[in-house]
């Protein structure tokens, strides 16, 4: 029987230490929110497929070249990572607008931007994750300008081999949520997971298949997610 220290617990995931130094275990939760917390449920099998989803993405992310925290999945619901030092950023690239996009700006969902939009967000619940930019970034010593310059840029790497992915899958990647945190070595490196519960996934039909299902009551969110990891089966 395990009896790893629990390093955090939050909305989607449990850490864990592990025996290894520098390694550690997520364990994947069936619980869904929206609005950082105001509206919880727990769906069952969800932390199984959300697992599964963000294992097979970042495989594939690691094959690519990208510097990521995923080791291996070594459960259904848990995965083996190297330990970051998230940075409190939340880094969203929109390529479609969706979402607080169009509320924002009174425009309607699903315009092309012309080209990729990146924006950032201070990871603060008790703050509900202000909107900032670089300069906020700098004041409050978060990252120089040379780590934002790479994580925008690593940010449009990810982006230009998902959305070839998904094209391929006949899915449009509307829009995403990274982290990024630093490895044991001081390296900036993809953390925490990639799933259409950070995600905006539509069909070619403009249908979600992500948690706005949940959000919006569309649906069934087990029966959407199952469909994203069946067509993203077909990658690997």
């Amino acid at each position: 029987m395990r009896n790893e220290e629990l390093l955090y617990s939050g909305k989607a995931k449990d850490i864990y230490a592990t025996e290894t130094e520098n390694v550690i275990r997520s364990f994947y939760k069936d619980q869904a929110s929206m609005l950082n917390g105001a509206k919880k449920e727990n769906i069952e099998g969800k932390g199984i497929l959300t697992n599964k989803i963000s294992s097979l993405i970042f495989k594939k992310l690691n094959e690519a070249g990208i510097e990521t925290h995923f080791i291996r999945q070594i459960s259904d619901r848990e995965q083996l990572n190297h330990k970051v030092k998230i940075i409190p950023l939340e880094v969203v690239l929109r390529n479609k607008s969706a979402g607080s996009f169009s509320k924002r700006f009174g425009i309607a969902e699903g315009l092309e931007l012309g080209k990729p939009i990146i924006e950032f967000y201070y990871k603060n619940d008790a703050l509900d994750d202000p909107f900032i930019n670089e300069e906020h970034i700098d004041f409050l010593n978060l990252l120089d300008q040379q780590q934002i310059a790479y994580i925008k840029y690593e940010t449009r790497r990810i982006n230009l081999l998902l959305s070839t992915w998904f094209h391929e899958l006949d899915l449009q990647l509307i829009d995403f949520k990274l982290e990024f945190g630093f490895d044991a070595n001081g390296n900036i490196i993809l953390a925490d997971e990639f799933s259409p519960d950070n995600c905006r996934l539509w069909d070619a039909e403009g249908n979600h298949l992500d948690k706005d299902v949940f959000r919006r009551n569309l649906g069934n969110l087990i029966d959407v997610y199952q469909l994203v990891f069946e067509k993203l089966e077909k990658l690997s």
